[in-house]
């Protein structure tokens, strides 16, 4: 098969929407990572994402809908604090979960009676959705447990001969997956922690709480269960205050031949004497949307990354650190 990579343009439009409608899967950008979106009322093409990525088929997808898109056709018990955070935050990366209808293929939610909806706030994302007007099922577009995609080309290196088409909408601006959301009791319940923190929850509806996920249960929410976002290198972690034995570890390495880098924040970067540095940034939002950039390009050329992450899991730091630990420490 061969892989295009496309703009998103009248003509690509056409071309994904032949694909889609034929049961086949395209990659297209949304503000977080790139998708690969096949539609979610289709059994068998859902089937072909778990395929194409080697997913665990336990592991539950989100399905993507235009900003105009008639929710309540696939979902039911809509309360009202969803409705406020729905008028807050979308579209954007947040993805909020509810009673299912069951219209969609059953394979999306792994056996749970639940469904998770996302409307995606990239331009492109929404001219692909709103050009199918179909819930598209969509995971990361990539290999399952490597490095999410934040760039088409980053989709091609894992994808190429698997999709026929990859929509090219550039960089993605946030970088890490949307915040998820159970909504289907009396508060709302964070799922997977992103870029719309439990705190900006607290301050639009009140009370928001927390899953803690325990081993054994099933996925509630993708990047629940299985170690993800793994570069091919080796990795270790460390926090801000064992910056000394991240160092150590680096020169240990060196030393033996291997090409080290320190995967870290920008405040840090400053503060170590090292020649190889992947930096992230200075804020919690240049963090989120550096790295897996970061973690793509540390794996071209390391043997290992050593990250050092801050000590600080408020916000939208609490996202980075848990991409960051199932990176580099699994689940």
């Amino acid at each position: 098969m061969v892989t295009e990579i496309l703009p998103v343009n009248g003509q690509s439009l056409l071309k994904a929407k032949k694909i889609i409608e034929g049961g086949g899967a395209v990659a297209f950008p949304t503000e977080t990572v790139y998708g690969l979106g096949a539609n979610a009322l289709d059994g068998n093409a859902v089937d072909k994402i778990f395929e194409i990525k080697g997913r665990p088929n336990d592991n539950p997808l989100i399905v993507h809908v235009h900003k105009d898109f008639d929710i309540e056709s696939l979902v039911y018990d809509i309360p009202d604090y969803a409705k406020k955070l729905a008028k807050r935050f979308l579209p954007g990366p947040l993805t909020m979960v509810y009673k299912s209808r069951m219209t969609v293929a059953s394979a999306v939610s792994c056996g749970l009676d639940t469904l998770a909806i996302r409307v995606p706030s990239h331009p492109d994302a929404q001219k692909f959705l709103k050009f199918l007007n179909l819930p598209i099922a969509a995971p990361s577009a990539n290999v399952s447990k490597h490095v999410s995609p934040v760039t088409a080309e980053h989709v091609f290196s894992d994808l190429n001969g698997k999709i026929p088409l990859i929509l090219d909408g550039g960089k993605c601006s946030c970088g890490i997956e949307s915040t998820v959301l159970d909504c289907t009791g009396e508060i709302p319940v964070v799922l997977r922690s992103g870029l719309v923190s439990r705190e900006m929850i607290e301050q639009t509806v009140g009370a928001c709480g927390e899953y803690a996920y325990k081993q054994g249960a099933p996925a509630r929410s993708p990047g629940m269960k299985y170690k993800h976002y793994s570069p091919t290198c080796r990795t270790s972690l460390y926090f801000e205050d064992e910056a000394d034995k991240a160092v150590a570890e680096y020169l240990s390495e060196t030393g033996k031949g291997n090409r080290a880098y320190i995967l870290c924040d920008d405040k840090t970067a400053q503060k170590l004497n090292v020649g190889n540095i992947l930096n992230l940034g200075s804020s919690p939002e240049q963090m989120a949307a550096n790295l897996y950039a970061e973690l793509r390009e540390g794996e071209k050329t390391a043997d290992i990354i050593i990250a050092v992450a801050p000590n600080d899991d408020s916000g939208v730091m609490r996202g980075v650190l848990n991409r960051l630990t199932k990176a580099c420490r699994g689940q």
